[in-house]
């Protein structure tokens, strides 16, 4: 990011202020009004930071009216497409792709850190057996501080290392356990010969009497989908993590934060919400009558998966996802399963209406990924979950980031203050 000489003029009353425009690698140019509040005493009012940045990073970008998504400069269809996640999480993390040595070398560390303590393992008896699988990792998580103290000194750069590698290696295996857990069945613990994503796969789907044996073309799908889930720029778990990381509270904590944000249906919830809607329409003769429900403004059916609040043209993850679900739906087919076959027609249906491809209301990630998941047969309620696995490297590169900034200083948004003024408090017996 470099100062540029350009400066905005605010004129209001009696007051000019000349404040500083910012010019960034990528996007537009940035209005820099941190001492606007000292110079003029006024806020901006901006419910939602839609049009606020509340940090620089050096992490992701996004283009919405292009459908681009950088990853340290790379397209996600790039390495989504030639890379796999852990090397896409090592990307994150450091700035830089990493060396054939530098990659087993990290790929070696997160393999042989994916056990959990095993008193850990009780804290997961301490929830009921319908707790949702989100409950259960917010909360085991946030306990993990309870148990590696030595890497919750935020001041310490090697134990901000160990803190993001147990995170990264050990949350497979927290998802896992709470699938696990909810479904009555033992836990399956990691294996060392296994890559990233056939582990938390097996882990998820092998039980005591037999083993899983992971098929390549689901392991590739479940990787891709870790991959195109890894970050997504200052959405709201990301800045719920930044702002928790900004008191200087441990990893953990912070990261349970995340985990509690992302729990919410207007974030993580796309795909599952997604996958209702399929099971609401049922069977593939009411297409037509769902489609037409979409396109009437006054009803409020909406097709869910279609479309996207920040990419204003097309997912740019949507079209690598497209290919590992047709991929899973040739494997396992789609003859038994009528939300698949919905899927499957209401894709080519809205593909093929104008009306949608005008308002470039295309299938986005979320509708491809529902797809994935209920086909290898993962409830609903672990769709979020996994996201979260997902996203875990791209908080801990948001957090590590932040962390390491100079200039760092603890969240403390304004507010627009609409109650009464000023009043003096009255005895009990005089109201």
């Amino acid at each position: 990011m470099t100062d540029t000489q350009k400066t905005a003029t605010l004129s209001f009353d009696d007051t000019t202020v000349e404040l500083p425009i910012l010019s960034p690698s990528e996007g537009p140019d940035v209005i820099d009004i941190r001492k606007l509040y000292a110079q003029a005493n006024v806020f901006t009012y901006d419910p939602g930071f839609t049009s606020t940045a509340s940090c620089d990073s050096a992490i992701t970008y996004i283009d919405g009216g292009k459908g681009e998504l950088l990853h340290r400069g790379y397209p996600i269809d790039q390495l989504a497409e030639k890379s796999h996640y852990l090397e896409v999480c090592y990307l994150l993390l450091n700035g830089e792709l990493p060396t054939a040595a530098e990659l087993e070398e990290f790929e070696n560390i997160v393999t042989r850190h994916t056990m959990i303590h095993e008193q850990m393992v009780n804290l997961f008896r301490g929830f009921r057996r319908d707790a949702h699988p989100m409950a259960i990792m917010n909360g085991v998580v946030g306990a993990m501080s309870a148990f590696y103290h030595d890497s919750t000194d935020i001041t310490d750069p090697r134990q901000r290392e160990i803190a993001a590698f147990r995170m990264i290696a050990k949350m497979p295996t927290i998802a896992a356990m709470a699938y696990k857990y909810t479904i009555g069945q033992p836990f399956v613990y990691p294996r060392n010969d296994l890559d990233y994503a056939s582990n938390f796969l097996r882990m998820c789907f092998a039980v005591p009497a037999e083993d899983y044996e992971v098929n390549p073309i689901l392991s590739r799908a479940m990787d891709r989908i870790f991959t195109l889930h890894a970050d997504h720029e200052q959405n709201a778990s990301t800045s719920t993590v930044r702002l928790a990381s900004s008191s200087g509270a441990n990893p953990f904590a912070c990261i349970a934060a995340g985990i509690a944000c992302l729990w919410g249906p207007a974030h993580g919830g796309a795909n599952q919400a997604c996958l209702e809607m399929l099971r609401e329409i049922g069977t593939v003769d009411r297409i037509p009558e769902y489609i037409a429900r979409a396109k009437d403004k006054n009803d409020p059916f909406r097709l869910m998966g279609f479309g996207h609040r920040v990419y204003k043209n097309f997912d740019p993850r949507a079209k690598v996802m497209k290919q590992s679900a047709d991929e899973v739906l040739d494997l396992l087919g789609v003859e038994d399963n009528p939300v698949l076959q919905v899927a499957k027609e209401l894709e080519k249906a809205a593909l093929a209406d104008p009306y949608f491809s005008e308002k470039k209301l295309f299938p986005n990630v979320d509708f491809y990924s529902g797809i994935i998941l209920e086909a290898m047969g993962f409830p609903t309620s672990m769709f979020t979950p996994i996201f979260a696995l997902s996203r875990t490297v791209g908080w801990i590169s948001q957090w590590k980031e932040m962390i390491s900034d100079p200039a760092l200083k603890i969240g403390r948004p304004r507010q627009l203050y609409v109650g009464d003024s000023f009043r003096d408090y009255v005895d009990v017996e005089n109201r």
